[in-house]
């Protein structure tokens, strides 16, 4: 092998997420349908007797200590199941927000598992590879494929990926970190209070009309407990909304990134460069979804 394996970590955008209900473990069962955006970190890996870790890019310094990347615990969990695994040097150049809803740490932990799985000679359907990705994290399975899907559980079930239209949105975070857990506990209270949902979503349209149409009677369970958690998450839902040619804005996972879909790219990069000039202050970015 000649320089370093290289990869790239897509961002994960929930495009709905409802909670079933919590488990006797303390976990939430969830379904959700997920995509990726064409926003990405990047990961090499350079083979070596030492495993470490540099992380470079717009979002390092938000990324806390390299020992507790979720690329060196992804590193770590396979380790247990492959013997003499083949690991090394690997780069991350960190380009989307941390603790933002949209699985930066879990893809950045797919990605390292593709690597190692490349490195090692291993079958990209090799059990041992979903094994460890249920190891690090919730999210790391859904994002091995990187693939459309709908995931339910708590993440461990996905259905076979989904062919659906290319969606163009604009990504925004506000700056506002909000830990997955601290969601979690202010909907606690909620999910007392009301009843569960019936798991299955149903068909999911493939034409972009229909899925937009659909997609507006299955939202996000999370939204008010995050916005409780951070007031600016809702900030950014009715500035997305009031953008010219928004067709539909949400929240993505646990949050603080939140989107709107748009009929065309050129739209959603207009929408994007004005909601820029307005809010210099967040993160802002015409992507597309697939």
């Amino acid at each position: 092998m000649n320089g370093p394996l290289t990869d790239t970590a897509r961002a994960k955008i929930n495009l709905t997420l409802r909670v079933i209900g919590r488990r006797a473990d303390g976990y939430h069962d969830l379904e959700s349908l997920v995509v990726f955006a064409d926003i990405a970190d990047r990961l090499s890996l350079e083979p070596s007797a030492e495993v470490a870790l540099t992380v470079t890019g717009p979002f390092a310094d938000a990324s806390g200590p390299a020992g507790d990347n979720l690329v060196l615990k992804a590193v770590a969990a396979l380790g247990r199941s492959v013997a003499g695994l083949r690991a090394g040097h690997f780069d991350l150049t960190k380009n989307i927000p941390v603790a933002a809803g949209i699985g930066g740490g879990s893809s950045d932990a797919a990605a390292a598992l593709r690597l190692l799985a490349r490195l090692n000679g291993l079958a990209r359907d090799d059990a041992r590879l979903m094994t460890a990705a249920l190891q690090v994290g919730a999210d790391v399975p859904v994002c091995l494929e990187q693939r459309a899907c709908v995931m339910a559980g708590v993440g461990e079930r996905l259905s076979p990926p989904l062919e659906l239209p290319a969606l163009p949105a604009v990504l925004v975070n506000p700056g506002v970190a909000v830990p997955t857990r601290d969601v979690f506990k202010a909907y606690a209270a909620e999910l007392a209070n009301k009843p569960g949902h019936e798991v299955g979503l149903g068909p999911v349209p493939r034409d972009a009309a229909g899925l937009i149409a659909w997609l507006k009677d299955h939202g996000n369970d999370l939204t008010g407990a995050a916005i409780a958690c951070a007031p600016a998450i809702g900030e950014v839902l009715s500035a997305l909304a009031a953008l010219p040619g928004a067709r539909l804005t949400r929240m993505s996972g646990s949050g603080s990134t939140c989107f709107a879909l748009f009929g065309s790219a050129d739209a959603a990069v207009a929408a994007a460069q004005r909601l820029k000039t307005a809010r210099p202050g967040w993160w802002v970015q015409a992507t597309t979804f697939g």
